[in-house]
């Protein structure tokens, strides 16, 4: 199968982005619950998604019913058999969608992307074009 290089490209940036603010969210709230039993510590594995307290992955959306369109979704999860109040969640997504913003333009200096909310949920909205293989 083809994938297009800039494509390829863009999502490598995307993930690199990603995993540095996974990563940042380990080491300042890493501690503040206890990892699900079956979740490899921090650090296990080669894929911060999949190891440590923190699961955050970009999830592309054509947009369809949403009023900002297409882009990637901030996805955010806890891997915790304790509860999460609401109100924390919402602070970590904060934190997240805040260090994603900061950090757009160092991954992606050509391009106009920016960290919206969208609903209950944030999102990275702009240019996506790939222009020409």
């Amino acid at each position: 199968m083809y994938t297009h290089p800039k494509l390829t490209a863009f999502t490598g940036a995307l993930e690199a982005l990603f995993h540095e603010v996974d990563e940042a969210l380990e080491e300042k709230w890493g501690d503040r619950f206890s990892p699900h039993p079956n979740r490899p510590k921090r650090g296990e594995t080669g894929n911060p998604e999949a190891d440590g307290l923190f699961e955050l992955a970009p999830d592309f959306t054509p947009g369809i019913g949403s009023e900002r369109g297409r882009g990637y979704i901030v996805s955010l999860r806890i891997a915790t058999l304790e509860p999460v109040q609401p109100a924390l969640f919402e602070a970590f997504m904060e934190e997240a969608a805040q260090q994603i913003r900061e950090k757009l333009p160092r991954y992606f200096p050509d391009r106009n992307l920016e960290v919206v909310r969208d609903g209950k949920r944030f999102k990275i909205i702009g240019n996506f074009s790939l222009g020409d293989a």
